[in-house]
């Protein structure tokens, strides 16, 4: 690594390796893939999605055998720090190129992009973006597109692009906004050609085009260019005014900021959700405290983002809350009454602004609820169809808030017209995007807590809701078993998939803060699986007190409570929901030494109905799920219960599995996945009717059959 280039920079990451870039010598596509990845881990250099690059390269023509130019750009879709090869595309540029021969103007703008097909080199490749001729038409060997906040600050200035020109001493070129496309790329290239020599060329109102004939200068040119922006800005926060107009209020305290907040967001969660069901994301992070307390917020606020990318995830605007940081939200019928008028006149602006901006040909109004909702002193909601999604659009309304505090700074903020901001969200390309989207998996939108989670048949159940697209929250009495279960997770599934939290679900304070840890995660719960529980198998006479009530404190009180704590946050939200029971086939057969545990488990099945009986009115479904003898992997069956079992049947510890097994109809061994299938049946969308029902999984008891 080059010591003196990596010390020259304050604002941006020097990444690049130089032992590992000669290692790439000689493939300049590998490159190529290289400097992405290292541009997208900064997020001060481009947002996750957001910008692309690419390289020409001179390649055989499989068709003729000669030598032809091939650009490598990113193709559709995708995220600069992950790129991979399978995530470009590859293209003839003289075909690319040739297209000019036949576009008919801007009006026929997207007929160009079916066109870009008959131009592909490798059949194998992405499919190319709407920003392939950005690339296409300028003659440099490698090229960055981002999407720098620093850059943007300055692109999104009502002074732009006069600051531009003094600040790059005419270096830098200026392209007006333009939505991406065809015509696009042939304004480049033109303003390439009225200014040769310049380094880059600065887009108003979305980003930075920069360049090099090798990857290496390529990646330095953008770093000094984005440099150069950021230490422009810095320069300039607090001259002119103080930054965002100075506080005008003060955040509450970091205590306060996540009650409120965890206490707001399953209310909220259901007020977004009336389109389709909602995944939250919240932060308090120090840049959107500072812009929520600010004297600019009601100022700013409305006017939106600048940059498509930023506009894309966050919508036209958010939804500024008329709430105090101190207020009372335990009253939720009083807190919906104030908020409901706030959220319908959000839905109403949204309306005014499809219906006064739409083409004939414009696809249908989409879900009018806000994506971004700031709250004054607590912090910002995200809410989308996923947890990703979610993040990713707080990400990219920090980088928002971050180009509104460069540009106020060294001029006057600017945002795209609404007519604009209306093409490129109802862009009809966009709408085609869409529909290929893949569909939601069955538990998509929907986020589960499962007690006992850290193995077994609670683990087993976490894994099967997260893999048909649920967020869980994983836990357990166990902090070691706890970690060992996060670390497993962690293998297979992202951090937006999961979180953890350490709960006894005989602690009123655990069981709070666990559905705290949903509720901060993920906007809320759906789905409640009781699943924690133990097993004392006794004879009568030497069951003691002790052993009673633990049992009955787990079994019985914690299923209570905790479902007590989900249907709380249900109620709150909204949308109904679920609480799914794991029993045990000796909630319904009798049996020796099992006074304690068997009555327990009649009891929870009994509280199942009661529940059930209650809940229909939310429309909040109950039902159980009774298995039979699931050893593996299972806490319960490591000590002195499968001892007691093995004396009661009068049989030895390793014949239990296949005792249980031969004494079942179907001669069968219950793993804690056949649980999970069960479970899945329960709310994976067939049964949304059913409630107060048992399913045995047991192998077949007949004693143990409900009727």
């Amino acid at each position: 690594m080059s010591v003196s280039a990596s010390t020259n920079f304050k604002h941006v990451s020097y990444l690049w390796d130089e032992a590992k870039a000669a290692s790439l010598a000689g493939d300049e596509v590998a490159l190529l893939i290289y400097r992405s990845n290292l541009l997208g881990a900064d997020l001060r250099l481009t947002n996750y999605g957001g910008g692309n690059t690419s390289c020409k390269v001179m390649s055989t023509d499989p068709l003729t055998g000669k030598q032809t130019e091939v650009m490598w750009v990113k193709g559709s879709g995708g995220d600069l720090g992950t790129l991979k090869k399978s995530g470009l595309a590859a293209l003839y540029v003289e075909r690319l190129r040739a297209l000019e021969n036949i576009y008919r103007g801007i009006e026929f703008e997207d007929e160009m992009v079916e066109l870009f097909n008959h131009c592909i080199f490798d059949l194998s490749s992405k499919a190319p973006s709407i920003d392939t001729p950005l690339h296409g038409f300028l003659p440099f060997k490698h090229i960055d597109h981002l999407h720098p906040d620093a850059a943007i600050a300055i692109a999104a200035a009502k002074d732009g692009k006069k600051i531009t020109q003094e600040l790059f001493n005419g270096t830098i070129g200026w392209v007006e906004w333009q939505r991406p496309g065809f015509d696009l790329g042939l304004k480049l290239r033109q303003c390439l050609n009225e200014n040769p020599g310049i380094r880059g060329i600065m887009l108003g109102s979305h980003g930075l085009f920069t360049w090099g004939d090798t990857a290496y200068e390529s990646y330095i040119n953008t770093l000094e260019v984005i440099e150069r922006c950021a230490a422009y800005l810095e320069e300039n926060y607090g001259k002119k005014r103080p930054v965002f107009g100075g506080a005008r209020s003060q955040p509450a305290p970091k205590e306060i900021r996540l009650q409120q907040a965890a206490a707001l967001a399953p209310v909220l969660r259901g007020l977004c959700s009336g389109y389709t069901r909602m995944v939250g994301h919240f932060t308090d992070d120090d840049r959107v405290l500072q812009f929520i307390n600010s004297n600019d917020l009601d100022r700013l606020a409305p006017m939106g983002t600048s940059c498509p990318d930023h506009f894309l995830r966050t919508k036209i605007s958010p939804l500024v809350l008329n709430l105090q940081p101190t207020e009372d939200l335990s009253d939720v019928a009083k807190l919906k009454e104030k908020l409901a008028p706030q959220f319908d006149a959000y839905r109403k602006m949204y309306a005014d602004y499809y219906n006064t901006c739409k083409h004939p040909n414009s696809p249908a109004m989409r879900d009018a609820n806000p994506v971004v909702i700031l709250y004054p002193g607590i912090g910002m909601f995200t809410f989308s169809k996923d947890k990703q999604t979610a993040r990713v659009a707080a990400e990219f309304y920090i980088n928002a808030i971050n180009v509104m505090k460069g540009a106020e700074a060294v001029s006057e903020y600017t945002s795209l017209p609404r007519q604009e901001a209306f093409n490129i969200e109802y862009w009809l390309l966009e709408e085609a995007k869409l529909q290929r989207m893949p569909k939601p998996k069955p538990l998509s939108g929907r986020i589960a807590l499962i007690t006992g989670s850290a193995g077994g048949i609670g683990k087993a159940i976490a894994k099967r809701f997260a893999d048909e697209g649920a967020c869980v929250v994983i836990n357990d009495n166990d902090a070691g078993r706890l970690e060992a279960a996060k670390a497993d997770f962690g293998k297979g599934y992202s951090s937006d998939v999961f979180a953890t939290a350490v709960l006894d679900v005989t602690s009123s304070a655990d069981i709070r803060n666990a559905f705290k840890t949903a509720a901060l995660a993920f906007g809320g719960v759906d789905l409640v699986v009781n699943c924690a529980g133990l097993s004392i198998s006794k004879p009568i006479e030497e069951h003691t007190e002790k052993d009673w009530d633990l049992l009955y404190d787990v079994l019985v009180k914690g299923q209570f409570l905790v479902t007590q704590a989900g249907v709380e946050i249900m109620r709150k939200q909204d949308i109904g929901g679920d609480v799914l029971n794991i029993v045990s086939k000796n909630a319904l057969m009798s049996g020796p030494n099992n006074a304690g545990y068997g009555s327990a488990k009649a009891a929870q099945l009994h509280l199942s109905r009661l529940n059930a009986a209650e809940l229909g009115k939310d429309r909040i479904r109950v039902n159980v799920v009774n298995p039979d003898a699931v050893i593996a992997d299972s806490k319960i069956w490591e000590g002195a219960w499968a001892e007691g079992r093995a004396k009661a049947y009068g049989i030895k510890v390793e014949e239990l599995p296949g005792f249980y097994a031969k004494r079942t109809l179907l001669n069968e061994v219950i793993l804690p996945e056949d649980i999970a299938s069960a479970c899945f049946a329960f709310v994976g969308g067939l049964l949304n009717k059913s409630t107060g029902n048992v399913l045995n999984v047991d192998g077949g008891v007949a004693t143990a059959f409900v009727r």
